[in-house]
């Protein structure tokens, strides 16, 4: 699907727009997942093709870009940038995919401007903060990245984003996850450490979320188990719950197939 690289002010994106022929369904946001980026979701480009205007943001970029020091990066960060992308794009409301990270991102999201959001999609996330062995881990990877860069990050992540059957059996995925991480710039992954590290519990907000929501996992995701997305499941009112078998922590890029199949029918039925 064709797609075209565009930035607005600070923060850059990628966008695929849908063809003259289709109804206009309206914008459909991907915020993607750490330490990766917007091309992430190259495989639901596609989607535009059903009418969507798809807009990736990207948050994978280095601190001079985002006009902040790396050490003040958070989640509302991200937030205010998605949210002055919106306006630019004069976009007043869009369905909001988020995975993993790019989910805690929907959830500050929605803090700060409910409005802007008409549908959610959260992949392979949870509500839940870092407890206080994940905040260990990612100072270790903090230390890890300034020591010795993304390559060691990769090195280390790989194997907990992807299930053990595309580990096994989809040599392509594994190629494209790492040739996608290994792009991100050490001072992106640190701001993306120091975000995830900082972000607030959401378990509070889940009750309120009213839109229609589509929660997505794939059945070998070992950092964010189906058990999680089971409890906002049934947190989240009128929600929706997708178990992907044979996929890890990104069902979207380790069965790109079935996760737009599941993702088209609630776009189609729920929005």
């Amino acid at each position: 699907m064709k797609f075209d690289e565009r930035a607005v002010g600070r923060l850059h994106y990628l966008e695929a727009r849908p063809p003259a022929s289709a109804r206009p369904r309206g914008a459909l946001v991907l915020l993607h997942a750490f330490p990766l980026s917007a091309r992430m979701w190259e495989p639901q480009f596609g989607l535009a093709d059903r009418g969507w205007r798809i807009i990736a943001p990207e948050f994978a970029m280095d601190a001079v870009r985002l006009n902040a020091t790396a050490t003040s990066v958070t989640m509302d960060t991200y937030a205010g940038e998605v949210i002055d992308l919106l306006d630019a794009l004069h976009v007043e409301d869009a369905v909001v995919a988020g995975c993993s990270m790019g989910g805690y991102l929907a959830f500050a999201l929605y803090r700060r401007a409910p409005n802007y959001i008409r549908g959610l999609l959260l992949a392979d996330t949870r509500a839940q903060a870092d407890a206080p062995e994940a905040l260990e881990s990612r100072k270790k990877m903090l230390q890890l990245v300034a020591d010795k860069g993304t390559p060691a990050v990769v090195d280390e992540m790989v194997p907990k984003l992807l299930g053990e059957t595309t580990r096994k059996t989809r040599p392509e995925v594994v190629d494209r996850l790492k040739s996608i991480a290994l792009s991100t710039s050490a001072d992106a992954v640190a701001g993306m450490i120091r975000a995830l590290m900082t972000r607030q519990d959401a378990m509070a907000v889940l009750s309120s979320i009213h839109f229609p929501t589509l929660i997505v996992v794939g059945d070998e995701d070992t950092l964010t188990p189906p058990a999680m997305s089971e409890q906002m499941h049934k947190a989240i009112a009128g929600s929706e719950l997708a178990v992907l078998p044979k996929a890890g922590h990104l069902p979207n890029l380790e069965d790109s197939q079935n996760f737009n199949e599941v993702v088209a029918r609630f776009l189609d039925h729920r929005i």
